[in-house]
């Protein structure tokens, strides 16, 4: 994988004469892509669908797939937490959220 990433940087002068409005439409589609699996959440629990939409909206909001996906993982981890649902937590998600938060609190100071 080191080696692929190494080769690529021969290419990322060739990639930065690409503008950047020629890649919206593939952005576009993508994105369209994406809420094809909006039909899979279970909008009948709250701390599924919560978090969902969270991460929906605030990828565009703050310009950032990250943050989304931190306003997610952060917000599925609070509400499976604060309605006892921690059965439904795994060590992973709760060591994700907590390295998203520990990362937002850095940014901030």
């Amino acid at each position: 994988m080191a080696v692929l990433f190494a080769l690529a940087l021969l290419f990322a002068p060739l990639l930065e004469s690409v503008p950047r409005f020629a890649t919206a439409p593939a952005l576009i589609i993508v994105g369209a892509l994406m809420m094809s699996e909006v039909v899979h959440v279970r909008f009948d629990d709250l701390t599924e669908a919560l978090p969902a939409f969270l991460t929906i909206v605030m990828m565009p909001l703050t310009y950032s797939i990250a943050n989304g996906l931190a306003f997610g993982f952060i917000s599925y981890t609070l509400l499976k937490l604060l309605s006892g649902k921690i059965g439904e937590l795994s060590w992973v998600m709760l060591l994700i959220s907590l390295a998203f938060m520990a990362n937002f609190v850095l940014r901030l100071g």
